[in-house]
């Protein structure tokens, strides 16, 4: 059974708790951890949501970004680089994927802006939109070309990094996945983990898929 790293937004005991269940659902082992320091151990990586990435990781000043963590910055940039020099699979979800692009040299958007964040950012409760994927790409063979998620975020990923590919968007344009050509990696800018299982919900796919493909990528 593939053991995988989970890179909490807080020590809270359950900080993850959502993550923990997409991945034991998916047939995996875990440990979760906050603010890791590099351990090679594991089969794979998984990069939970929360605060934003500093702007200074991407060459900005701040115009928006909140709740900032730089010591869980330094860690995760830190377990990306590592992950990916060794090959091991990772799977970055929303600021997951947020912190894979900075990692990879990318840039983000701060703050979608009043017309975009009614549509994306989280009040009471996540919002469901329409996003397209490119063909060929992890998500167009997991759920077709077009299909809706879940979305509680008002950043997103700006200019790619070296090598990323944008494999899907939503309607408006904002990134909703990327993909590290060759690499077993994926970031999605949704929260998989809140539609499946008991979370499942009628409006949008089944993100188990996507915690499947992870697991059986960390088995190889």
């Amino acid at each position: 059974m593939p053991y995988i790293l989970i890179s909490a937004a807080t020590p809270k005991p359950d900080a993850a708790l959502n993550y923990e269940n997409a991945v034991r659902a998916a047939d995996g082992n875990f440990i979760t951890r906050y603010c890791s320091g590099v351990d090679l151990s594991f089969d794979g990586l998984l990069l939970t949501g929360g605060g934003d990435v500093a702007p200074a990781r991407y060459g900005q000043e701040n115009h928006g970004s909140l709740l900032i963590d730089l010591e869980r910055d330094r860690t995760e940039l830190a377990l990306v680089r590592a992950y990916l020099d060794a090959g091991k699979p990772i799977l970055g979800i929303c600021r997951g994927m947020q912190i894979l692009n900075v990692a990879l040299g990318g840039t983000l958007i701060q703050d979608l802006g009043d017309n975009l964040n009614p549509f994306h950012r989280r009040i009471d409760a996540d919002k469901v939109h329409s996003i397209a994927a490119q063909e060929d790409s992890i998500l167009h063979t997991l759920y077709g070309p077009l299909f809706s998620v879940n979305s509680a975020h008002h950043q997103a990923a700006d200019a790619p990094g070296n090598g990323v590919v944008i494999s899907a968007r939503s309607e408006a344009g904002v990134a909703e996945a990327l993909e590290l050509p060759g690499k077993p990696l994926l970031g999605v800018q949704f929260h998989p983990e809140r539609m499946t299982g008991t979370l499942l919900r009628p409006d949008a796919v089944d993100g188990g898929a996507i915690f499947r493909w992870f697991i059986d990528k960390c088995r190889k």
